[in-house]
């Protein structure tokens, strides 16, 4: 259980991509871009909050705050005396701009209770409790776990597979100005797909998995393709569409909505020109009148740590 010693603990969790094009809800990776929580524990109810970086402007301390909400969901689990708790933000993930920003607040959460309580639960068991939160595992798996995931639901309950490429390569993720709110993007999915469009993206996923693991990536352009959100989302993104054929063009393989968006990541070969490929994109998004910026990240191989 929780040493009278420890009090506090510090927690850096992973931005993360979802759907990887057309691993829609199921695959998802972390990247070299980070959140860090600091948790301590207060003698009295009382709940507290700092922020710095994004979101400090609005942030409040609340149940319903993720940071806060998620690690209660695990502290009275285990713990039969309530607490106050104290935590401060350094966020560097941009918000509703599909990079996972709302789920490193619930794996901060869940992991700092775990080590204030004894660390009790396994990463699997960690991930079920955040899946529980988020509503489904893409971002949350990969934040915990590193690497590239694929996560499934059985019974209810969420599992995931990790694996790293066999093959590095290049991220370069283009971060528009505008935020997109996940419902908004969920509410421009239709309920119902062509059956052709199943198929087409059920292979491009399977192929996407085969290159990762074999590390032939010359058919990544392919494997990244999607036809059951990717269409219906691009529209809401303006530019979206030109800044992905900006980065084929400057030596991309392909480039995806992350999440639900509104960033879109282009993966590319190592002797690719990372930073045009990324000026080539801001461009695009500008002939919009889409303000954009860009960052060169890797994948994150060991996902949310304590500090």
């Amino acid at each position: 259980m929780i040493k009278k010693s420890q009090k506090s603990v510090t927690v850096q969790v992973p931005a993360t991509s979802a759907n990887c094009g057309p691993g829609f809800d199921s695959l998802g990776l972390a990247v070299t871009l980070y959140n860090t929580f600091t948790y301590e524990l207060l003698p009295n109810e009382k709940l507290e909050l700092t922020v710095e970086g994004e979101g400090a402007s609005f942030m409040k301390a609340s149940p319903r705050n993720l940071a806060f909400l998620s690690f209660f969901k695990l502290w009275n689990k285990v713990m039969k005396k309530r607490t106050g708790l104290r935590i401060h933000m350094k966020n560097k993930i941009p918000l509703s701009r599909g990079l996972g920003s709302s789920s490193t607040a619930i794996v901060a959460g869940l992991l700092a209770a775990n080590a204030l309580t004894g660390k009790t639960y396994s990463k699997e068991a960690l991930i079920a409790l955040a899946t529980e939160l988020e509503g489904h595992p893409d971002n949350v798996a990969p934040a915990i776990l590193g690497g590239f995931t694929i996560s499934f639901m059985q019974e209810g309950k969420a599992h995931s597979v990790r694996l790293m490429p066999a093959k590095p390569f290049q991220l370069i993720a283009l971060i528009p100005a505008m935020p997109l709110a996940t419902a908004k993007a969920r509410a421009a999915l239709p309920a119902k797909v062509p059956m052709e469009d199943a198929v087409f993206s059920m292979s491009r996923a399977s192929l996407l998995v085969a290159c990762l693991l074999t590390g032939n990536l010359t058919d990544l352009p392919l494997a990244l393709e999607d036809r059951l959100h990717q269409p219906y989302r691009l529209p809401l993104i303006p530019g979206a569409v030109d800044a992905i054929a900006a980065a084929r063009q400057a030596g991309a393989f392909q480039g995806i909505i992350s999440g639900a968006g509104s960033t879109l990541m282009a993966y590319a070969p190592l002797s690719a020109n990372a930073t045009q490929i990324g000026e080539a994109m801001v461009q695009a998004m500008a002939a919009h009148k889409m303000q954009a910026e860009y960052k060169i990240v890797n994948i994150e191989k060991n996902g949310a740590k304590i500090l």
